[in-house]
């Protein structure tokens, strides 16, 4: 009897320390019944709309002329420029302006919409992946505008040979930026349902 329970005692002090070990092992992983939101409802960047959203795009080769802001607003030009896009299959982008969509435009292509003077967050980011070799798929800016002003921000998707796929987003200069809208479509989208 006593062998037994000697046994047992230091079978429970050889146990005892492998028992911790593993209750350590096991609370250092992750564990996915923690996440803290749904996929489907996280936006992909502040400035962006939820991650779910899809957009149906037109592009009309008609050009429009430059519009003007209307009464107390600020005009922003989105250019989306696939020129470095060396891809049969060109990406969807999605613009968003302080965490909602205001729309989409795909291929050489460009849309405006008005804002209200002030800062502003805006992004752009792919409606779904193009590639599957990575890269940055979501670009952020943030700018502030005034009533009156008109800004023009360039969208520029890469993917040179599967060596680089990447967004890139910023603030083109006026005159670049009717130039390329001279070679571009418009375009007009609409929300999925």
């Amino acid at each position: 009897m006593v062998k037994f329970r000697l046994a047992a005692q230091l079978s429970y002090l050889v146990e005892r320390p492998m028992r911790i070990a593993w209750a350590v092992f096991l609370s250092l992983l992750p564990c996915p019944l923690c996440a803290q939101s749904s996929p489907s409802a996280k936006a992909v960047a502040p400035a962006c709309g939820p991650a779910d959203a899809k957009f149906d795009v037109k592009t009309d080769k008609r050009q429009h002329p430059i519009a003007q802001p209307s009464e107390g607003k600020a005009l922003v030009y989105f250019i989306e420029d696939d020129s470095l896009y060396d891809s049969l299959f060109k990406p969807t982008t999605r613009a968003g302006l302080d965490g909602a969509w205001t729309g989409a435009t795909h291929g050489n292509s460009y849309f405006s919409f008005f804002v209200e003077p002030g800062t502003h967050h805006l992004c752009a980011s792919w409606q779904s992946a193009v590639t599957t070799t990575g890269g940055d798929q979501t670009a952020a800016a943030h700018f502030t505008v005034q009533a009156g002003d008109v800004l023009y921000y360039r969208v520029r998707n890469i993917w040179l040979k599967q060596l680089v796929n990447t967004i890139e987003l910023q603030p083109v200069d006026s005159d670049e930026a009717q130039l390329l809208m001279s070679k571009f479509r418009s375009s007009t989208s609409r929300p999925r349902t």
